[in-house]
């Protein structure tokens, strides 16, 4: 049977960029993924924050023109501009940059199977486990000092790991255009409609080269490819869709409920989607993403390593989820608030000098 010190289940972001860190580490590292290519089924829009631009090196061909300008539009459409003298926002160009981090992981050694199904795993009895890989109808056992759960929101990885799972999420679903024409600098727009998008929001993206469309929220309270359907229909007289051509469709569902609190055990630990490292408010996971991602690749190596369980204690949930108390209250009030009237007041404060300002 194969062993490896690591097993990481899941070739997203948060899987290559624990890969990629654990290979570095000289950590023998197996990464599987149920899609046969990278460039396949990717989900996120891929809007990096400036703070995730300035502490990590992300490769210019894989990111979009610099986004400094932001709109926010009420129910009514009523409009607030932002404007920031620095580079706020950019939009990754993710089937390029999952392949320069998967190049860049197996350059530093890790191993690559791709169009492999995660079936379960179990305790080895020797301090770890043995995973059961699917390929072309063929199975593969394989021997894991640890593994690491990448596989999304709904993980299988977590559950059998017997780590905690994410109770509460949106949904959200995008178009990516080609050929959009972009009148002055790339914008971000946000329309806060929850006729449109209950609980969350909906979106466009230009940078001069794409433009992503979307709608958000919970599931219970829309249909997303009908709503996606009304908003882009609502914005033609803003954008030119005339010569646009489709590129790509993105969805899936997106957890708002804060990190989870056991996200680790002697077995294994979480990562990105599966952890519940996106932020409550604002839904976005690239950089929660990234930084957790970094930290688990250390933790893991450490522990596998030197078989210290103390190096588990500094991957902890509960200290995690303590940073995000203020932003799940605010999630609580957007669950709250569905009626259209309210969301315009709250824009029309947002719209006064103090509150613009902040």
């Amino acid at each position: 049977m194969e062993q490896f010190e690591v097993v990481v289940v899941g070739a997203g972001l948060a899987g290559l960029q624990a890969t990629r860190l654990l290979a570095r580490r000289g950590v023998r590292v197996l990464l599987v993924d149920r899609k046969t290519s990278l460039a396949e089924s990717v989900h996120t829009t891929g809007i990096f924050v400036r703070r995730t631009l300035e502490d990590f090196r992300l490769p210019e061909s894989c990111l979009g023109r610099p986004v400094r300008h932001v709109t926010l539009y009420s129910p009514a459409r009523r409009a607030l501009t932002l404007r920031s003298s620095r580079d706020e926002f950019r939009v990754g160009r993710m089937a390029r940059l999952y392949e320069h981090f998967l190049e860049d992981a197996l350059g530093a050694g890790a191993a690559w199977s791709p169009a492999t199904r995660y079936a379960w795993l179990e305790d080895d009895g020797r301090r770890g486990s043995v995973v059961r890989l699917e390929r072309g109808g063929r199975a593969r056992d394989v021997r894991a000092r640890y593994v690491v759960a990448a596989d999304g929101a709904l993980s299988r990885v977590a559950s059998d790991l017997g780590l905690d799972a994410n109770g509460e999420w949106i949904v959200g679903v995008e178009d990516v255009y080609e050929g959009v024409p972009l009148e002055g600098e790339p914008r971000f727009h946000c329309f806060l409609d929850p006729r449109i998008a209950p609980g969350y929001l909906a979106w466009v993206v230009h940078d001069g080269e794409e433009a992503h469309v979307g709608v958000g929220g919970y599931a219970a309270r829309f249909d997303p490819l009908k709503a996606l359907e009304t908003f882009r229909a609502s914005l033609a007289r803003m954008f030119d869709f005339g010569r646009a051509r489709r590129i790509e469709r993105r969805g899936g569902r997106i957890p708002v409920g804060g990190v989870l609190r056991r996200i680790a055990n002697a077995r294994g630990l979480l990562v990105g989607d599966a952890a519940g490292a996106v932020s409550p408010l604002t839904a976005g996971g690239l950089d929660p993403c990234m930084r957790l991602s970094s930290l688990a690749a250390e933790v893991a190596a450490d522990y596998v390593k030197t078989g210290d369980a103390a190096a588990l204690a500094r991957y902890s949930g509960e200290q995690f989820r303590a940073r995000f108390v203020s932003r799940l209250w605010m999630r609580r009030v957007l669950r709250a608030t569905a009626h259209p009237a309210l969301v315009e007041a709250a824009c029309a404060l947002m719209r006064l000098p103090p509150l613009s300002a902040v």
